[in-house]
């Protein structure tokens, strides 16, 4: 065992090293991965994901490294992004609010209010279509501003609807890993609802991902987070449902869930000798143990 620990150490790293030896920040690192920028391998072990040297190696051999891999991940907020598309930050906002900017991380600050963050690159990208121009300058337009009447808000779904995405990424073509993805973004009940079996659920959270930290368990930081992070409008509920149900069902055929070994059957006795195994009670009990006491 010990060999093949240290094997899998010379030919793959841990994420933590790994994010060092690119010159990433843990959370970059993270996204790179999300992005699928970044190859991760599963730990041998049992332990998670890992990064193969030949990747890292594949990574720092590129033109501009590590410049260049670090812009791909780079993040912006509301007024950095307006810079970027040379917008007021009340139009960027009004644009992410309808759905048309997707966010790709969250964060709450220290008053709990939801800060989106938006990939650069994205946003560049967004301003140079020509047939976005109608929509950075000028009146907004008429579909847009009657949405902006309605008030709703598109950068909750938009953001799970994208993580959803990076979570199925990293399960390939495990249909458990598959299963547990679809399940960490939705409500435990609508999850019991989906798979009654209890150990099929208990296999699920084994499955389960890592989902982004906020704040302490059972903090209001995580909570408010965790409702971010959970489908909430009835037709995205509705899909992340029908998604399961279909899932389960490849994972129930290909590999059911484990469950407790039935506990063998104590060995019965023929003959007389078997009563002695029998419990007894009362009167009669009393005199069929005095019959077999030794008498003087």
């Amino acid at each position: 065992m010990s060999g093949t620990i240290a094997k899998s150490d010379r030919l793959t790293c841990a994420p933590s090293r790994a994010a060092r030896e690119l010159d990433l920040r843990r959370g970059d690192f993270d996204l790179a991965v999300n992005l699928g920028l970044i190859r991760t391998v599963p730990d041998e072990g049992g332990g998670g994901r890992r990064v193969a040297r030949a990747e890292i190696d594949r990574l720092r051999a590129e033109d501009g490294f590590p410049d260049a891999l670090r812009e791909r991940v780079a993040t912006v907020g509301t007024h950095e992004g307006a810079e970027i598309m040379e917008v007021t930050p009340t139009r960027f906002t009004n644009l992410a609010r309808f759905g048309l900017l997707v966010p790709v991380r969250f964060y709450l600050n220290r008053y709990r209010t939801v800060v989106w963050l938006y990939l650069a690159e994205e946003l560049r990208q967004f301003a140079a279509e020509k047939s976005n121009a109608r929509l950075l300058t000028g009146r907004m337009p008429a579909e847009v501003r009657d949405a902006m009447k309605a008030k709703p808000d598109r950068r909750p779904r938009n953001w799970r609807g994208r993580h959803i995405g990076f979570l199925l990424r990293q399960a390939g073509n495990d249909p458990w890993a598959h299963a547990a993805a679809v399940a960490c973004l939705l409500d435990p009940a609508d999850v019991a609802d989906v798979v009654e079996d209890p150990y099929e659920r208990d296999h699920l959270n084994r499955c389960r991902p890592r989902l982004p930290a906020h704040g302490a368990p059972g903090s209001p930081t995580a909570e408010r987070a965790q409702e971010l992070m959970t489908a909430s409008e009835p037709d995205e509920v509705a899909w992340f449902r029908a998604d399961l149900a279909h899932t389960m069902e490849t994972a129930r055929r290909q590999h059911p869930a484990p469950r407790p070994s039935p506990e063998p059957a104590l060995p019965q006795e023929d003959g007389p000798a078997a009563s002695d195994h029998t419990p007894s009670h009362g009167l009669l009990g009393w005199l069929r143990r005095r019959s077999r006491w030794p008498t003087g």
